[in-house]
């Protein structure tokens, strides 16, 4: 008996042995690659789109900080899972992106309770800001990559921008309104989002000196496609924008230029959204 029970000490020694030089092993290989933690606040550090050679070694050169907020979490949690991952959209990086930015932020006080409803929300000015799925939907389409240039046709309140900014620090971002463009860009540079540009103009000519894009999100609806947001699309980019009249059945189009500069366009699925203003209802 007394031999057994030495035999099972042994094997007992053994098992613990190994899994000590398991848990060393582990935090070895972790120092060695760096590993940071997966919701870290550390900056972001993007791998640049280099051609590749022999010599090169890939090269983290921009970095971003993205802010976090504690409020509500459970509740952007159940959005993400409820609204938006249960509806097809499961792309990881913006899903994670829709349950890091705080909606409530974005939406009159009036309007707080309702932040995660899964419906627009009034925010002024005649303006919305759309519903969390159809958010993560259109920024899906995107496919963004990190280090991408993305201009935002239409600010509002912020939210999609920020959003945008979970995905690449290159977010630019135009509202025609003036009170509403100022008032965009005081919270989102409140809140920490300060790698977004927001400028007030008429986005139907979209934002040239920083053309061209890889991303182009329209957030209001036009009657047709600027030519201006297609000249300023990158060749082998996207462009996802509402399309048809206020009062009756509009559709959301994705826009791709392949890298011959040819245009292609795919009908998605009904929508509604507020107006594009300015020089598309001139017929400019």
């Amino acid at each position: 008996m007394r031999s057994r029970i030495q035999a099972l000490k042994r094997t007992a020694w053994t098992m613990l042995t190994c899994v000590a030089l398991c848990a060393i092993l582990l935090l070895v290989l972790r120092a060695g690659i760096g590993v940071a933690p997966r919701n870290s606040d550390l900056s972001l550090a993007v791998l640049t789109a280099e051609p590749a050679s022999a010599t090169q070694t890939p090269s983290f050169t921009t970095q971003w900080n993205r802010p976090r907020f504690d409020d509500r979490q459970e509740e952007r949690l159940e959005m993400v899972l409820n609204q938006i991952s249960a509806r097809g959209v499961d792309d990881l990086e913006v899903l994670e992106a829709m349950e890091h930015v705080p909606r409530p932020e974005f939406v009159p006080e009036y309007y707080l309770r309702d932040a995660y409803r899964d419906s627009p929300l009034p925010i002024g000015y005649g303006q919305t800001i759309s519903q969390p799925y159809i958010v993560a939907y259109m920024t899906e389409l995107l496919d963004l990559n990190p280090g991408d240039y993305v201009l935002e046709v239409g600010s509002g309140s912020g939210y999609q921008a920020a959003v945008l900014s979970e995905l690449t620090p290159h977010v630019f971002t135009i509202e025609i309104l003036e009170a509403l463009g100022a008032e965009a860009s005081e919270r989102l540079a409140s809140l920490g989002y300060d790698t977004i540009e927001v400028m007030v103009a008429d986005g139907y000519f979209g934002w040239e000196e920083n053309a061209p894009f890889d991303a182009i999100i329209v957030t209001c609806a036009a009657g047709h496609i600027p030519p201006p947001l297609i000249e300023q699309l990158k060749s082998g980019g996207r462009m996802v924008i509402p399309v048809g009249p206020v009062y009756d059945v509009q559709y959301l189009i994705l826009v791709t230029k392949n890298e011959e500069g040819e245009i292609r366009s795919e009908r998605l699925l009904p929508v509604r959204f507020v107006p594009m203003t300015g020089s598309v209802q001139e017929g400019q």
